[in-house]
């Protein structure tokens, strides 16, 4: 079983020897600090694990297997923002407790993992209290010992995968050399990690404070970073390709990388059960899908559209998720906006027995979309195309000239899709008109959004332009299927001997909200399609 705490923290190392003679200044008085209450010294033991290619540690995580003090166990930690972390805790074991490895399965994928880096610290404790004395902080000095692990030492991590994982780069190559000539170092630096809710603040006082004694915030991010790097076994910076002379194929690829690294970085927040990372997945799948088909001047389609395929099973097991969160919550809403005299029968306890039910399955589905062989094929799929681009002629045109007319042509899409919504009445058959009108407008966004690094504020104001479709369009959308889950909440609430009064209400509340978004459309429709915006972008 593994717990969650939100860390926040700020490191700090002393300027001179000097300073570190003075040592910490006294602190009461700082910002509502009214005790410095020492709480001893412990002795902390930390080993490190990461591929031997260090991808955890190339995207700020930190897995570690911990003995000494009050928290003994094993510790990932995933970096939220600077100086804040998450840290999922485990019980002490011999080995990578599952819950922590399927959490950095999206990185590991059947690359091993074995010890990096080993820390031995001496830490002196004291507790930062306020006037009640409550904890504001904890305020510990590390004394810090840091051994690279020989290479190729066996650890708890170690799996029979691990040898084959990691052809023999340079990278590792050098690790390894740094790892077998036992490279140590030892340094010391001051950690302030704030109590649960206390005002960051805190730390900005405790910083300023310390610089006038000759502390200042350390460079390094953690204590592995700086570990590794002091011995020498700190990853190969990973190459950060940009828009290579401006070419149209350069920018494409940025893009994707960045589509990429959100599928990545999210399946961590997504098996967490975040608010809002399914939706931001599917997002990153969707967009990556849509510039293969925008851009398939660019890109080769025989190579890319298997991708795509995979793409949009990904999308489609995690809909199921995401779809029963956002009607849940339209549900609950539209339930507490009823006037009491409305809400007849048990429509509370009914909305949640439907939805928990609906929710544990639809998650289940999720998880196991991400823990498939096929999940873990699609990311080197994705990593294999980044390292080796299907390019075509077209990618070396200039993003000035080549960009816009894939731009145009998804706008031209939609515009025709719209056109025939104009001719249906309604209906069904203008509902479907409608969604694959959205489905039109989120590609149009999407294609604009990619262009906008190289094409500027044109590629911005259409990327505008077509959001505002895609939201009043997605709004339709929502309603309709609201609807349909509405009718069988009906049912089954009838079923049960329950009134089905109230859901017929919100039923007939969606049906009038769908009404309003196609009456609006015209007008919306009118704004976006300005001729003007088009003008802007044309090469």
């Amino acid at each position: 079983m593994a717990d969650t705490k939100r860390e926040i923290e700020r490191k700090f190392e002393f300027e001179t020897s000097k300073a570190a003679r003075r040592g910490i200044p006294d602190l009461t008085g700082t910002a509502g600090i009214a005790e410095v209450a020492d709480q001893g010294t412990i002795d902390l033991d930390a080993v490190y694990y990461d591929t031997p290619d260090q991808r955890l540690a190339a995207d700020g995580l930190t897995l570690r297997r911990r003995t000494g003090g009050a928290d003994a166990g094993w510790h990932l930690k995933l970096p939220v923002s600077p100086g804040v972390r998450d840290e999922v805790a485990a019980p002490l074991s011999d080995t990578v407790p599952r819950s922590l490895a399927a959490l950095v399965r999206s990185r590991v994928r059947d690359g091993g993992l074995r010890p990096q880096v080993r820390l031995l610290s001496s830490r002196q404790v004291s507790h930062l209290l306020d006037a009640d004395g409550a904890l504001l902080a904890e305020l510990s000095t590390d004394r810090v010992r840091a051994e690279a692990e020989p290479a190729g030492a066996a650890g708890a991590a170690d799996t029979a995968e691990a040898s084959e994982a990691s052809e023999a780069s340079e990278a590792v190559a050098a690790i390894g050399a740094a790892q077998a000539a036992g490279a140590v170092a030892t340094w010391t630096e001051v950690e302030v990690e704030l109590a649960d809710g206390v005002d960051p603040a805190l730390l900005d006082a405790v910083e300023k404070k310390f610089r006038k004694a000759g502390i200042r915030v350390s460079d390094a991010p953690s204590k592995l970073a700086r570990a590794l790097a002091e011995t020498g076994t700190e990853p190969a910076p990973r190459p950060q390709p940009g828009p290579d002379g401006g070419t149209a194929g350069a920018y494409v690829l940025a893009y994707l990388r960045e589509q990429r690294d959100a599928l990545v970085a999210q399946d961590p927040a997504v098996r967490r059960n975040l608010p809002d990372s399914v939706h931001q997945m599917r997002v990153a799948s969707r967009r990556m899908r849509s510039a293969f088909k925008t851009y398939r001047k660019i890109l080769d389609r025989e190579v890319t559209d298997p991708i795509g395929e995979e793409l949009r099973h990904l999308g489609q097991e995690l809909g199921v998720d995401r779809d029963q969160e956002v009607l849940h919550e339209r549900f609950q809403a539209g339930l507490e906006d009823l006037p009491r005299t409305l809400r007849l029968g048990p429509v509370r306890g009914r909305l949640r027995t439907w939805n928990n039910g609906r929710r544990a399955a639809s998650r289940r589905r999720a998880l196991a979309c991400l823990d498939s062989p096929r999940h873990l094929a699609l990311l080197d799929a994705l990593d294999a195309l980044l390292a080796d681009p299907p390019l075509l002629p077209a990618a070396a045109k200039p993003a000035g000239k080549a960009l816009p007319k894939a731009v145009l042509r998804d706008y031209k899409r939609l515009a025709g899709r719209i056109e025939h919504v104009f001719t249906l009445e309604p209906g069904e058959e203008r509902d479907h008109a409608l969604h694959d009108a959205r489905k039109a407008a989120k590609r149009a966004r999407y294609a604009a959004d990619a262009a906008a690094p190289a094409l500027g504020k044109p590629a911005d104001r259409q990327a505008k332009a077509m959001k505002s479709v895609q939201t009043l369009l997605g709004d339709h959308q929502d309603s309709v299927v609201a609807r349909e889950a509405l009718h069988g909440l009906a049912e089954q609430a009838a079923a049960a001997g329950e009134s089905a009064f109230s859901w017929g209400v919100l039923y007939a509340r969606e049906e009038a909200l769908a009404a309003s978004h196609e009456r609006e459309l015209p007008e919306i429709w009118d704004k976006a399609s300005d001729p003007a915006l088009r003008e802007a972008l044309a090469p």
